[in-house]
């Protein structure tokens, strides 16, 4: 990546024509090619850019990025304050925090925070349709079906119906708890006519840290 701080006008001459007058700015160029303009403020949004593929002319005071639409990006450097280049690597990607397999892990080991008493059988249990999240037995022994979402619409209490509905041909009568960080008003409604409970998970008491009781609707 390369980073650099200059006094620059910008144009853009494409389908349409805009003009930055003079002003301290930052250069981005990225490994793939693409440039783009950012002022110091607008958070992540850049001023102008060009998206690769793309290829920029370097010349004395001047770049000009062109796309294959012959679109040009026209960057004027009046004053070069600093122009630096760093190697990133490959990114290995984002890893997004309280995912429903992290939700899943963490109430298969916590499972009484559901109810009291509560207790596995099995996490991913099987139905000709496809697994349930986790299969338990309540304080009372019976079996309940547990479907956990981080946020909970209409589709997760249909999904639920139809394991409920398989796992009653091979266990018996099966309750089912819909779990979730959050519930669209339609799915709790959905939910009670069903007779399946909602649970509103606290993700962080479920990593050990303060948090609100799972409430039941």
């Amino acid at each position: 990546m390369r980073l650099v701080l200059a006094t620059c006008s910008v144009d853009y001459v494409g389908r349409l024509t805009a003009h930055l007058p003079s002003a301290l700015r930052l250069l981005l160029v990225k490994a793939d090619g693409s440039v783009s303009i950012h002022a110091d403020d607008g958070a992540y949004k850049p001023l102008m850019w060009m998206s690769p593929p793309c290829t920029t002319l370097e010349t004395e005071g001047l770049w000009t990025v062109c796309n294959r639409a012959g679109e040009r990006l026209v960057v004027t450097l009046e004053e070069v304050v600093s122009d630096s280049s760093h190697v990133l690597g490959r990114d290995p990607g984002l890893v997004k925090d309280g995912v429903e397999r992290h939700l899943q892990e963490l109430l298969a080991e916590r499972c009484e925070v559901l109810g009291p008493g509560w207790t596995l059988i099995r996490r991913e249990y099987p139905t000709d349709i496809g697994p349930v999240d986790l299969l338990c037995r309540d304080e009372a022994g019976a079996h309940v079906a547990v479907e956990i979402k981080r946020h909970a619409e209409i589709d997760g209490v249909e999904q639920l119906t139809r394991y409920l509905h398989r796992l009653s041909t091979v266990l018996g009568p099966v309750r089912g708890v819909l779990a979730a960080q959050s519930f669209r008003p339609q799915a709790k409604v959905l939910a009670a006519d069903r007779g399946i409970t909602c649970v509103l998970l606290d993700y962080e008491e479920l990593r050990g840290s303060e948090g609100s009781t799972p409430t039941l609707f």
